[in-house]
């Protein structure tokens, strides 16, 4: 009669749950996000709000329909620095993402080909920036079901050796925090993303809105909240992440 070992009868156990293991890998999902942020001549970026309207809404709405990417947003500075406008599209893999622009842009060029040397010479200067989402009202998602029509985007400069941990204090201690809010009706929503390509913003925490004002007072009301309640854990993310850059946009359009 053959016999089997401890340490046999373990390899087989875990051989077995193997499939187990890799099911649930595929389960968790992410969402990647390519944001562009435009410098604008500031006197004609209305013109590109036009061209955004009529010739890449049809576009990307419709590619949003197929399921080509999963969102896509277009908005306009209120207050911040130097970006004028942001351009963005969400999918949910990073293959998705690559494969969005050779999908859509033929379209774009076909149906208005001078659009593309109209709005390159309003706005001509931009970053790139490719976000993975990392948590958030909406999850593993972008777009939370319901958004307000201004966002706040708070973009940070970090210790790159440090930065997850960065992360782990948003999730365990700051997310209950922002969720609360969006309970009490102070935000509608709000996301932690992290720099996967770009520039020297290393993450990207997100809040909405229905106004400015609501915007800043429920901004206020977190912070009150998180000095009652994590402020051990803030001063911690402050020596991580310690510098940042605050922008208001306007929402002028996202879909879905």
């Amino acid at each position: 009669m053959r016999r089997f070992s401890l340490s046999s009868m373990l390899i087989v156990a875990f051989l077995l749950c193997l499939p187990a293991i890799a099911g649930a890998q595929e389960e968790k999902q992410t969402t990647f996000v390519y944001a562009t942020y435009f410098e604008c001549d500031t006197s004609r970026q209305e013109i590109v709000d036009e061209i955004v309207k009529f010739v890449w809404a049809p576009a990307y709405d419709a590619a949003v329909e197929v399921e080509t990417i999963s969102s896509w947003g277009w908005l306009a500075h209120h207050t911040g620095g130097k970006w004028r406008r942001l351009f963005y599209y969400s999918a949910p893999s990073l293959d998705a993402l690559m494969d969005a622009p050779d999908a859509i842009s033929p379209g774009i060029q076909k149906a208005n080909p001078g659009a593309g040397q109209i709005f390159g010479e309003i706005c001509n200067a931009h970053e790139d920036y490719i976000w993975q989402v990392a948590t958030g009202s909406a999850g593993a998602g972008f777009i939370a079901q319901e958004r307000g029509k201004v966002g706040m985007s708070v973009y940070f400069h970090c210790d790159m050796s440090q930065e997850d941990r960065a992360d782990e204090i948003v999730e365990e201690f700051l997310a209950p925090i922002y969720n609360s809010h969006i309970e009490q009706g102070n935000i509608t929503s709000w996301g932690w993303l992290k720099h996967y390509v770009g520039g020297k913003w290393r993450r990207a925490a997100t809040f909405t809105a229905p106004d400015v004002k609501s915007l800043l007072a429920g901004r206020n009301a977190i912070f009150a909240d998180v000095n009652a309640k994590a402020e051990a854990a803030s001063d911690e993310f402050g020596e991580i992440c310690g510098s940042h850059q605050d922008y208001i946009w306007n929402i002028v359009h996202e879909t879905p």
